[in-house]
């Protein structure tokens, strides 16, 4: 049986729209990924610590800044070495000596080399690390001197001292009314005083009279006597400062000076700026 022409244009018609509807149904098909190559792993082990190192640069031969305005010196030598103990990418930085502590509580940078006294008062606002130095107290005298023993041959004789100081401390409790105690505002005017023979002697930090008798002004004096330790009046030494968080960092720091101490390369770099140990 012959179906009608409009009948067949019909199912056609149906045919299509059906095909196309079942089209649209069909999810569409993601294209296949492109193969990748795997990143090559980096030979290079990351650093332990990422951290800032902080220094006035102004005390030399402790800290300064070099000939091309890079922080160097006595404490960034240890520095320097401790980082690579403790496998640490280390920069360094110059600071105003007031600016140290708040840098360091602010986050700014992460341990100060500058040359900080252990003090009750420091222990309370920051992490400090195990001692990494420590000047005794020491006399200088006119070469030839015969004070070259024991401080007890300083009896009866004018010591020079900085008032308000922690030597003067030291010269009140051990002297009494044994010497003739002459106090001055500074360091340096109680060195003048001992190379135009205004006194016989000057009590103060070792390094600094060292350094002192370096220079064509005290050219007449040499150091005399015995280092002088007291941890009541002259300190227990310099630490590095950290935050107290900062357990970890502050562990590491530790170990490398202990390692440092006991292979002699501590010794190394203390003999490079003083004859003397300050260990």
């Amino acid at each position: 049986m012959r179906l009608p022409l409009r009948f067949l244009a019909l199912l056609v018609m149906l045919t299509v729209a059906g095909a196309a509807a079942a089209q649209q149904q069909r999810p569409p098909t993601k294209p296949a990924p492109v193969p990748t190559k795997p990143v090559p792993k980096s030979p290079f082990t990351p650093p332990a610590f990422k951290i800032m190192v902080a220094t006035e640069a102004a005390f030399p031969p402790f800290n300064y800044l070099d000939r091309k305005g890079i922080p160097a010196g006595f404490e960034i030598e240890l520095a320097q070495e401790a980082c690579q103990r403790m496998k640490a990418e280390c920069e360094f930085a110059a600071f105003k000596w007031d600016e140290l502590v708040p840098g360091l509580l602010d986050k700014k940078f992460d341990i100060i080399m500058s040359s900080m006294e252990v003090t009750s008062e420091r222990r309370k606002r920051m992490g400090l690390s195990r001692r990494y130095y420590l000047s005794p107290g020491a006399f200088i005298a006119a070469k030839g001197a015969p004070f070259d023993g024991p401080p007890s041959l300083l009896r009866n004789k004018r010591i020079g001292i900085q008032k308000d100081s922690t030597h003067a401390d030291w010269a009140d409790k051990s002297f009494r009314r044994s010497a003739q105690l002459k106090r001055y505002n500074t360091l340096a005017e109680a060195l003048q005083a001992l190379a135009k023979d205004e006194v016989d002697a000057v009590f103060g930090d070792k390094v600094q009279l060292w350094l002192w008798s370096q220079k064509p002004d005290g050219k007449c004096c040499e150091l005399v006597g015995q280092d002088i330790k007291d941890n009541q009046t002259l300190g227990i030494g310099v630490a590095a400062g950290l935050r107290r968080e900062d357990a970890k960092l502050r562990d590491a720091f530790n170990k490398a000076l202990g390692e440092m101490l006991s292979d002699g390369t501590y010794k190394k770099i203390n003999e490079k700026y003083f004859p003397f140990a300050l260990n």
